[in-house]
């Protein structure tokens, strides 16, 4: 059944005063009915805004894809830009890394402006929950509009935006490695032995082990393949520090006064893994301890499908963090009524905003002056630092929690001692 907007009460009661409303006006045995009917009227409200979800990811997506199409082929495919005085000459403004950023800029204009218009909403019955559920068709004219107007904006600007860009980029990878060691602390728990649930630890040793198992296969292989040389210092560095903190996280993780199993630091484990594997892919292809191949200046097909795999995480993790809006907030305990929004509007168009200033720096490799090859992305000894400090931060920001509980405990333990002191030194 398809509810009305203006069908919803909006009124903010408790509970307790709408049964009571109701049975002034109707008998008692109609009012549960009553409440049941309005909860499956609010359920069926609440499907709206999670199926418009998708709806923005995919708008993501085509701006991604867009984006792509106009740093490699607009040049020799749209040639009216060549005449646009905002475009320099030749339109050499409006392709390549300029291109990109003006493609970001477009993005990030109508996300940012879908957070304006949507921040703070809370009940279903609000007028924001509807604009941001519907009214597509005119969502889809003010993303064109916000696509066409970053055309016109002179390069100086769009530059300029350019380094503010970075800072958003680096804003996004905060939030999205808050939700990574978010979800690590609800797999772990989820996973570890409950007593009350008769929930045994071998399933979660077993993700452990084989999570550990990946780790060092990872560490193996880029001894193996990305380590040629003696003279592969760098390489041999990134790799080696990375054996450390992983060591490092399984012996705090087992830390009689931490106590956390080794289940959440596998998890991490094998995420800075990655992380290390995905900067020393970023490397230059003409350096001599990486192997890929400089002539595909075209692409072969390896290339393009790791091409597309990657503006496929991109979306993925700029959609993923966008819905984590519960990582963020710093009252957890909050009661979720029937007519609250499934999740927070503005913190995920906001998210989209910073995610359209994120694919911008991998597009062009967070360099403002240099054009990417075809078919590359986030390739650079840029991108390759960026990826090392996210590993080392994401590192940090683990063992930080990890250790926090028990620093915490400890002061909270100095601060009772004396006290007790005193209350014993009161009593006769």
């Amino acid at each position: 059944m398809k509810l009305h907007l203006s069908a919803l009460n909006c009124r903010m009661i408790t509970s307790a005063e709408a049964v009571e409303a109701m049975v002034e006006v109707v008998p008692w045995e109609e009012v549960p009915e009553s409440l049941e009917q309005k909860r499956i009227d609010y359920l069926a409200e609440r499907k709206r805004p999670l199926r418009a979800r998708y709806a923005y990811g995919i708008i993501f997506l085509i701006t991604n894809l867009w984006a792509w199409f106009v740093r490699d082929y607009a040049q020799r495919v749209l040639p009216e830009l060549h005449y646009m005085k905002s475009c320099g000459s030749g339109g050499n403004d409006c392709f390549h890394t300029l291109g990109v950023l003006r493609v970001s800029l477009g993005s990030f204009i109508f996300f940012f402006l879908m957070f304006l218009t949507t921040s703070n909403t809370r009940k279903l019955c609000e007028a924001r929950n509807a604009w941001h559920s519907g009214w597509w068709g005119l969502k889809f004219f003010i993303l064109l509009i916000s696509m066409v107007v970053p055309l016109f904006v002179p390069s100086d600007s769009v530059q300029i935006y350019g380094e503010f860009a970075r800072v958003g980029a680096g804003i996004f990878l905060l939030l999205q490695l808050i939700s990574v060691i978010q979800f690590i602390n609800w797999w772990n728990k989820y996973w570890m032995p409950d007593e009350q649930k008769k929930q045994s630890c071998s399933l979660g040793l077993f993700m452990s082990t084989l999570f550990y198992i990946a780790s060092m296969s990872g560490i193996a292989f880029m001894y193996s393949s990305h380590v040629m040389k003696s003279s592969c210092v760098l390489n041999i560095f990134f790799i080696t520090w990375t054996t450390i903190l992983l060591i490092v996280m399984m012996v705090i993780s087992l830390h009689s006064t931490v106590n956390r199993g080794l289940l959440s630091s596998g998890i991490m484990a094998s995420y800075i893994v990655f992380l290390c594997w995905s900067a020393i892919r970023s490397e230059p292809a003409n350096e001599e301890c990486n192997r890929q191949k400089q002539g595909n200046v075209n692409g072969d097909w390896s290339t393009i499908l790791g091409f597309l795999i990657a503006i496929c995480s991109i979306v993925m993790a700029t959609f993923s963090t966008g819905i984590d809006s519960e990582s963020f907030q710093f009252q957890k305990d909050e009661v979720q009524e029937d007519d609250d929004i499934p999740y927070k509007y503005g913190f995920f168009h906001l998210t989209f905003s910073l995610g359209a200033m994120y694919f911008a720096m991998l597009f062009i490799s967070w360099n403002l002056n240099n054009s990417a090859k075809k078919w590359s992305i986030d390739v650079g000894w840029t991108s390759t630092w960026v990826k090392i400090v996210n590993e080392w931060f994401a590192a940090s920001i683990f063992l930080w929690t990890l250790i926090s509980p028990v620093l915490r405990q400890s002061k909270v333990m100095d601060h009772e001692e004396p006290v007790q002191e005193l209350d014993n030194s009161a009593v006769p």
